[in-house]
């Protein structure tokens, strides 16, 4: 499919992404999340399934498989 920003000459392709959401102050992130990303400018297309899955696991939120420092730009 071809991407849906203006100009850009990209196709969408399938991979898997590494998502971010902020959550009041807690920054959450999410590997291997299944994306349609364009190959040119990189715009990344989440399906409603997907959006809906990632909803579900912050409604329960598990324990992190790893944990990360997170820096502030001063």
């Amino acid at each position: 499919m071809k991407c849906t920003i203006k100009g850009c000459p990209g196709e969408y392709e399938h991979r898997l992404i590494v998502h971010t959401v902020q959550r009041k102050k807690a920054v959450i992130v999410i590997e291997d999340v299944p994306a349609d990303v364009c190959s040119d400018c990189g715009d990344a297309l989440l399906t409603p399934e997907t959006i809906r899955h990632i909803e579900q696991l912050l409604k329960h939120q598990p324990q992190p498989k790893r944990t990360a420092p997170v820096f502030e730009y001063a």
